[in-house]
């Protein structure tokens, strides 16, 4: 054999050697990164070849499957009362990537999920009969809140104290899930869910956090009490009439020239709102008391999962005492999310005791076995003494019987509150966001609710955490409580 020829069919057999070794490459290698490849049309294909479990609220499905009409993808989801629900569920979309719980069950309720499959599913590599989600949500508080919050800008939530259980989550303005499920027709109905400037996309629930307003005066107190500045929610505290902010010339006043703020006690501040008290309370504790009980009730969490991610609601660090004092009000670069602030009023009606929020009961196979209960995997947190949490009840009840809050009064229940009116916008330019937190018992059941809203029809001189967001919170307490 010639030089020539040896070359050559050394080369050749080179280059048969680099293509055996990409092929085994990419079969053994990069084969599983390819299949989920949110790019391959093989997945949605395998994903909508059969009807996707379902989300149970109350005991029914409020998703289902539809048979399309042609194409390669044979079924798309459908919704149940989606527009009441999105804020739950998300939507599974056959164009996006899908939100919420849809999301993050997908592999449970697409039959992908390896606890799912039987032994004869392994042997035949079958996908198996998808799984089931089961919600913790209270249809009844879920529509109540919906209904009440109306055509407002806003979002609210209420949790069961004792167990955790969210009874109900709900962002408006929402959206029909079903408009985002169908690949032929979901991109239209994306481009104009985005253009809105309402952004009904947005779970304002779960991941919008807001300045609180006075709202986290309830904190402030908290650590007031926990930290022995003052014994009890009754005596009376070290307050001017007007408090200049420290390190400077601007006096913070109070909503209300005529209440009687001046070296009022937790009780009386809280029933008047008197930003004076509350501002003076944060420097003499000083910001890291303040942080130290805010992240107790969950500030600063950055994994704050029920399941769905929340974003984090956050107390601020590393500020002067004038910023400091502006946090005692739940202004500055305090934020939260109406979870938190749920959170907050659940622990106080709880004993001091904080129990993981969660939306998701159990998660099951398809023919109801339980695969993971999350109700027996919650934790509890003592956050405050049962008796800083019971004078706090105390005080925060005087706010409704007589204070700021008592349009969420309900004959024959116990009902605690704490009103909220933040600024929004550069020297409190925009419509201020209006906030409530709350609980309510009745015999053995006990609600926490947290509402915000955000914008609303109402003149600017009539938002307020009593006028918007309280009547709110007082339907879904009672929606909670009937039951």
């Amino acid at each position: 054999m010639n030089k020539t020829i040896r070359r050559t069919s050394v080369f050749v057999l080179l280059l048969v050697f680099a293509l055996l070794a990409r092929a085994t490459w990419v079969q053994f290698y990069d084969g599983q990164a390819l299949a989920d490849d949110k790019d391959n049309r093989r997945n949605a294909i395998e994903t909508y070849a059969e009807p996707l479990g379902n989300i149970i609220v109350g005991g029914e499905s409020i998703t289902g499957s539809a048979r399309t009409s042609g194409g390669d993808l044979a079924y798309k989801r459908t919704y149940k009362d989606g527009e009441l629900y999105a804020a739950v569920t998300g939507y599974a979309s056959q164009a996006y990537s899908a939100t919420q719980l849809e999301g993050i069950y997908q592999d449970l309720l697409n039959g992908t999920d390896s606890r799912l499959k039987t032994v004869m599913d392994t042997i035949t590599n079958k996908r198996a009969d998808p799984g089931n989600v089961v919600t913790t949500i209270d249809p009844d508080v879920q529509k109540a809140a919906y209904d009440a919050l109306g055509h407002k800008k806003g979002a609210a939530v209420a949790i069961d104290p004792e167990t955790g259980k969210i009874l109900g989550v709900v962002s408006t303005p929402s959206y029909d899930p079903s408009s985002l499920t169908d690949a032929n027709t979901a991109g239209t109905a994306w481009k104009k869910l985005n253009a809105d400037s309402d952004k009904p996309l947005t779970n304002r629930a779960l991941r919008q956090p807001l300045p609180p307003g006075s709202t986290f005066k309830l904190v402030v107190a908290a650590a007031a009490l926990e930290d022995g500045l003052y014994s009890s929610v009754d005596e009376k505290t070290d307050s001017p009439e007007v408090y200049t902010l420290p390190g400077t010339v601007t006096p913070l006043s109070n909503e209300s020239k005529s209440a009687p703020c001046k070296n009022a006690s937790i009780r009386v501040a809280l029933q008047y709102s008197c930003n004076t008290v509350f501002a003076k309370m944060a420097v003499d504790l000083g910001q890291d008391k303040v942080r130290a009980m805010a992240e107790k009730f969950g500030f600063n969490d950055t994994e704050q999962d029920v399941p769905v991610r929340a974003y984090t609601s956050v107390y601020p660090k590393d500020m002067n005492k004038s910023s400091t004092a502006l946090t005692g009000i739940g202004q500055y670069d305090v934020t939260a999310t109406p979870l938190q602030m749920a959170m907050v009023s659940a622990a106080i009606a709880n004993g001091g005791k904080l129990v993981s929020p969660h939306m998701v009961s159990q998660i099951t196979d398809s023919g109801g076995d339980v695969l993971k209960n999350y109700d027996d995997d919650t934790s509890t947190k003592q956050i405050v003494k049962s008796s800083t949490a019971e004078q706090l009840q105390s005080a925060m009840q005087t706010v409704v019987e007589q204070g700021t809050g008592t349009n969420a009064r309900i004959s024959g229940v116990t009902v605690g509150g704490k009103t909220g009116t933040a600024q929004h916008g550069e020297n409190n330019s925009q419509t201020p966001y209006a906030w409530f937190t709350s609980y309510a018992k009745s015999g053995d059941k006990e609600v926490a609710v947290a509402v915000v809203v955000e914008q609303s029809n109402a003149a600017r001189s009539e938002v307020s955490g009593n006028g918007l967001a309280a009547p709110v919170a007082k339907a879904m307490m009672e929606a909670a409580l009937k039951n």
